[in-house]
């Protein structure tokens, strides 16, 4: 099976990126060609990239830092190519938690790969060196999924830059694509999708009837016990959401959500001066169903985040790239708040415990002197 695997991914890498998606539609400015061949040292992140050099990137990326990076395969999606996904992790003899995120489940979405690479591009650049990565990376594992909906990606590059959707057939060919984010198995094809095939809104022929979503389903599902914070990644609009979209009832934990997100929100702010707005799915967005970041609440994962990139209205999908770093830069910002305060809560600082201590040592020694 593992010959396999193999073989299907040096065959994509091979396809994928000797086509190199040139699109045949003719998109315009805001889709970036890389006309020569390239290697890591001299990777554009301040690009968008067609799958077949993301797939490229991934393998170079995980023979470049293979004591702290593997790559793993997730599954197939509906056109038969592989999805796979990053685990970034320090050796500890200690048991370590999970920090999952995923990139690009709708494929018109550009900017959220482009984060994905860019997190793990930070992260790998400077473990070790910036005290507060090492300190993450010493009980939390990292598992970045680059690009979801690789299918619709492709689409994107090749057919239809507004392409939504996943590329699975209906009704006898008539109709394509899913919904990714509509058929995940929570509250399904309730409220803000549709059972129309032709729809953007699409919740699929069931829950989770998709390839891709029961191979994010199935891992997700497989290690929900040590995951404690999913984050998907999206744009547009400049939002951190929050569950839930199915309802205007909260999450047990809705306040402490809003907190850890609204510190994040600072944190993005302080680094280009751009405005985010927090809050759930339902109150400050649409309603919305059979989402991930819903159902990753609902099966127990404490932390649960759609990030709504830039912009704001102005360019939509259509982000131009001199405008990926700077949304980099400060999403980067509010992801590694959110992390924090995930890690302060399960391991806090003994910064308290330092305090107490020395009180105590004080105490004996002006006791001490007092006898004298």
């Amino acid at each position: 099976m593992k010959q396999l695997l193999v073989i299907s991914y040096l065959f994509w890498v091979l396809v994928l990126g000797g086509l190199g998606y040139r699109s045949l539609a003719q998109p315009g400015p805001e889709v970036a060609e890389t006309a020569s061949p390239w290697s890591l040292e001299t990777y554009q992140y301040n690009r968008y990239h067609p799958m077949g050099e993301i797939y490229q990137w991934m393998s170079q990326i995980a023979e470049k830092y293979k004591d702290v990076v593997t790559q793993h395969y997730l599954g197939m999606t509906y056109e038969m190519r592989p999805m796979y996904y990053f685990k970034i992790s320090q050796p500890s003899n200690d048991p370590k938690k999970i920090i999952w995120m995923d990139c690009g489940i709708h494929a018109r979405e550009w900017i959220a790969p482009a984060f994905c690479q860019w997190f793990v591009k930070e992260i790998l650049q400077n473990y070790k060196d910036n005290s507060k990565i090492r300190n993450l990376l010493r009980n939390l594992d990292l598992y970045v999924l680059p690009v979801l909906n690789v299918d619709g990606y492709i689409y994107t590059w090749t057919t239809d830059r507004h392409w939504r959707k996943s590329r699975s057939s209906h009704n006898n060919g008539t109709c394509f694509g899913t919904d990714l984010n509509r058929n995940f198995d929570v509250h399904w094809c309730t409220v803000g999708s549709s059972k129309d095939c032709n729809d953007l809104k699409f919740c699929g022929t069931g829950p989770v009837s998709e390839p891709e979503t029961k191979a994010v389903s199935s891992l997700i599902d497989s290690k929900k016990e040590n995951i404690l914070c999913f984050l998907t990644i999206h744009c547009s609009g400049q939002l951190i959401l929050t569950p839930y979209g199915y309802t205007k009832n909260k999450s047990s934990n809705h306040e402490e959500l809003i907190q850890v997100g609204q510190k994040a929100a600072n944190a993005l702010k302080a680094k280009h001066g751009t405005n985010y707005r927090v809050g759930s799915s339902a109150d400050i967005l649409y309603d919305t169903s059979g989402t991930s970041k819903d159902w990753a609440r609902d099966i127990g994962i404490p932390f649960s985040y759609t990030f709504e990139l830039r912009d704001n209205g102005t360019y939509g999908f259509l982000l131009p790239e001199d405008q990926i770093q700077p949304t980099c830069e400060e999403a980067m910002e509010a992801v590694l708040s959110i992390l924090g305060d995930v890690h302060e809560k399960y391991w806090p600082s003994n910064s308290a415990a330092k305090v107490t201590s020395t009180t105590v040592v004080l105490s004996l020694l002006m006791a001490f002197i007092s006898l004298f």
